[in-house]
């Protein structure tokens, strides 16, 4: 992983980054751009090469700050729509529906996004305040040696007893909780808006363990046999000799998204642009599926018949990308997350 990620940035250096940026050449040294990004290894990756790579393309400075979706969502609130701390946010789109609707993103500029034409529709979000910048597909995740029968469908995790009080989850507080409970709404119930389905379906699968962040420990320890997992993650602890493997489910996948916002009052305006169109640019995208094995969002990038394993969703497979409305969510927020409190546990 180490050569490959090498021979990206090499390859990336070598052609000039200017060459795909001639527009936002102009930014002055005195300029610096927060970026807000989240931490451990992406912050790490973002301090070494992408932030690097962008104050090269641009003449800017950047300067990190390093957090997540509920931290930026906060600043931003207490210092008010009309004097952000950012020009730009990448977040979970959970997040960034309920700040664009109080006003604190701006419809985008696309003469100044070019790379934004080869996004795929999927990523071309939020009726065109948003795109996204990287998604991690969510798949079925499984222990091999503690379930013989490989899970093919979301269903599986109700009809195969070999699950029974071995099944992991994702917590109401993280977006992939939520996601849980509108793909129980949707499979067991009307449509996604069925939540009353959802909940009935989930208190169905009995006692199982929640996490925030972090299902991996569970799953190694045998706590779980199986569970919602990113294709990486999967891959990642299959590296490290557990006996895991994972599973497209034929309704969809689920997905982290990051969408890449606008501030309508950004400090730093088109050097916001110039780095939202630098993020979603073919040669970032390829250098972060490389490094995360996130599925490409700009359609020029192919993934190598080496990375198909680590990087399964891509081209006409980002279609499998289930979509959800968080405006919904977001709306009933209180109410959904005291009844999974009281209904799953």
């Amino acid at each position: 992983m180490t050569i490959t990620r090498r021979q990206s940035l090499g390859a990336l250096g070598a052609m000039g980054l200017s060459a795909f940026m001639p527009r936002y050449a102009f930014a002055q040294d005195s300029e610096t751009l927060v970026v807000p990004t989240l931490g451990g290894v992406w912050e790490q990756f973002w301090r070494e090469h992408i932030a690097p790579a962008f104050e090269e393309a641009t003449g800017a400075k950047v300067t990190l700050d390093v957090g997540n979706g509920r931290v930026f969502g906060a600043n931003l609130r207490a210092a008010g729509v009309e004097e952000p701390p950012y020009s730009i946010v990448m977040t979970n789109e959970v997040f960034a529906q309920s700040l664009r609707k109080e006003g604190f993103f701006e419809e985008l500029d696309l003469s100044k996004m070019p790379n934004y034409a080869d996004l795929y529709p999927i990523a071309q979000t939020a009726g065109g305040y948003g795109a996204v910048g990287t998604f991690s597909p969510i798949g079925i995740g499984y222990r091999t040696d503690m379930i013989s029968t490989k899970p093919t469908a979301w269903k599986d995790l109700w009809e195969n007893p070999e699950t029974k009080g071995l099944i992991g989850l994702y917590n109401f507080a993280n977006s992939a909780g939520k996601m849980e409970l509108l793909l129980a709404s949707k499979i067991f119930g009307k449509d996604q808006y069925d939540v009353d389905a959802g909940f009935a379906a989930l208190k169905e699968l009995g006692q199982v363990i929640q996490v925030d962040f972090n299902l991996s420990t569970a799953m190694a320890a045998g706590e779980i046999a199986i569970a919602p997992f990113d294709f990486a993650e999967i891959v990642r602890l299959k590296g490290q000799g557990l006996p895991v493997d994972y599973a497209i489910p034929e309704e969809g996948v689920l997905a982290f998204d990051q969408t890449l916002n606008i501030l309508a009052n950004a400090p730093h305006k088109e050097l916001a642009y110039a780095y939202a169109n630098f993020l979603i640019s073919p040669e970032i995208q390829d250098m972060l599926m490389r490094q995360f094995y996130t599925s490409p969002t700009n359609s020029k990038v192919v993934v190598p018949d080496e990375l198909k394993t680590q990087v399964p969703i891509s081209g006409e497979a980002m279609n499998a990308i289930l979509q959800w409305d968080w405006e919904f969510v977001n709306e009933n927020q209180a109410e959904l997350s005291e009844r999974w409190a009281k209904e799953v546990g």
